[in-house]
């Protein structure tokens, strides 16, 4: 399956030039240019990944010996999912597509029970579900979120990211019966917004007592930059086909 990247300035189909053996330019009319690296598989954009490996680094802590060869391996794998959803972002994928595919990739990478992906409803005060990892798909859609409301609505309405490890004990926890919430303690709640509007959040649930580190957070935040520019794009788009028609 072959993605057609789309340019992020202005959203038409950029043309790709193959410039090593692992790296493809992708370049526009308008003047902007990016490269890529190459897939051997939709799945895999890094060319190095089958072939990675990590040589454990030992460091001395007052006479404790550290190993850092897990946090190295994690952090390659974090780079790797933010390539494949960099590209996922830019490519001709329909934005529900394209949201299924981070929720799973998020949930994965975590290690958690539970992504979900709200967006705002134009024209309203609404979140509303548009994807999910863990929580029955037949939901999208369907559930909807007053902005203040609860965890997610107190996100979506100061903008700023919630982390608990017992989030159904928080004063802020509405629960949604048909989600079965009360399962999952963990919760890192993170919206998706640039200066001047609120444009979704993303939800992380976990069923253990966890508490989510800076590195999780600083993934998450990343990620939601990319879904602010996966919605933003295919707007744009959206725009112009309905100008040319």
């Amino acid at each position: 399956m072959r993605l057609a990247a789309r340019c992020r300035k202005c959203g038409k189909v950029m043309r790709s030039e193959r410039v090593d053996a692992y790296r493809v330019k992708m370049s526009c009319t308008c003047g902007f240019s990016d490269f890529r690296s190459v897939t051997e598989r939709v799945k895999t954009v890094n060319p190095f990944y089958h072939r990675g490996s990590y040589t454990p680094f030992l460091e001395s802590e007052k006479g404790k010996t550290v190993l850092t060869m897990q946090k190295a391996n994690r952090e390659h794998m974090e780079i790797i999912s933010l390539e494949e959803i960099s590209m996922l972002v830019s490519s001709d994928y329909d934005l529900p597509e394209v949201l299924q595919l981070v929720a799973q990739k998020i949930a994965q990478q975590l290690r958690v029970s539970v992504c979900s992906i709200y967006l705002m409803e134009d024209g309203s005060d609404e979140l509303v579900l548009a994807a999910t990892h863990g929580y029955d798909p037949a939901f999208v859609g369907k559930i909807r979120i007053r902005v203040g409301e609860g965890i997610t609505g107190m996100v979506a309405k100061q903008r700023e990211h919630i982390a608990l490890n017992r989030a159904s004990q928080d004063a802020r926890y509405k629960n949604f019966p048909e989600l079965q919430e009360e399962r999952y303690n963990a919760m890192l709640s993170y919206p998706v917004t640039d200066k001047q509007e609120l444009f979704g959040v993303i939800n992380v649930n976990s069923t253990a007592m966890k508490t989510f580190s800076q590195d999780e957070m600083y993934f998450v935040s990343i990620i939601a930059n990319l879904i602010l520019s996966a919605v933003k794009l295919r707007k744009r788009v959206a725009a112009a086909e309905k100008g040319v028609a």
